[in-house]
C-alpha cells in the first residue's frame, strides 16, 4: 500500500535523486541532465520551508510533490514519480493530493517539463503561456495552471 506523508528534511537527497531519475526517464542526454541537476536539487531547508509530500511503499519513496507560493497564488514546484512507477496511477494520486492540499490557494501554476505537459493537461490543468528554463538559456517550458477553488 502506498502512503502519502509529509517529507522530512533529512530526505532532501532522496527527493533530489528521484527527481533526477524521473527527468532521465525522458530522452535527455547526460549533458542536459548535468545542466539541470542544480535546479532539481532539494535542500533540507526547502523541505522545512515549503510543503513537500512523499508517496512511499514499504519505506521506499516512489514519488513526491512540492507546493510553494503565497496565497492566493500557489505553485506546484515539483511532481516526480520513480520511472518504474510511471503508469501505475501514482502520478494521479500525487496530483489529487496536491490539489486537495492547496487550501488557501485559488490556483497552482506549473512550469512543466515539455514531456509532462500532456499528463498535467489530462489532470485538468490549462496552458497559460511559457516560462524560461531556470537551467538552459533559450529553453522555454509550458506554463500551466489548475484552479483549486
Amino acid at each position: 500500500m502506498v502512503v502519502l506523508r509529509r517529507a522530512r528534511p533529512d530526505e532532501a537527497g532522496v527527493l533530489t535523486e528521484l527527481a533526477v531519475a524521473a527527468k532521465a526517464h525522458w530522452p535527455y542526454d547526460a549533458a542536459f541532465l548535468e545542466a539541470v541537476r542544480a535546479e532539481l536539487t532539494v535542500r533540507p531547508e526547502d523541505v522545512e520551508r515549503r510543503l513537500h509530500v512523499v508517496a512511499e511503499r514499504d519505506g521506499v519513496v516512489l514519488g513526491w510533490y512540492g507546493i510553494g507560493g503565497t496565497p492566493p497564488a500557489g505553485e506546484l514546484t515539483d511532481l516526480w514519480v520513480e520511472p518504474a512507477a510511471i503508469g501505475t496511477g501514482l502520478g494521479r494520486a500525487l496530483w489529487d493530493h496536491a490539489v486537495a492540499s492547496a487550501a488557501g490557494y485559488d490556483h497552482l501554476d506549473i512550469d512543466a517539463d515539455p514531456y509532462a505537459e500532456g499528463f498535467y493537461l489530462r489532470m485538468g490543468a490549462e496552458r497559460i503561456g511559457e516560462s524560461p528554463s531556470g537551467s538552459i538559456p533559450g529553453r522555454v517550458l509550458p506554463r500551466l495552471r489548475v484552479r483549486t477553488s
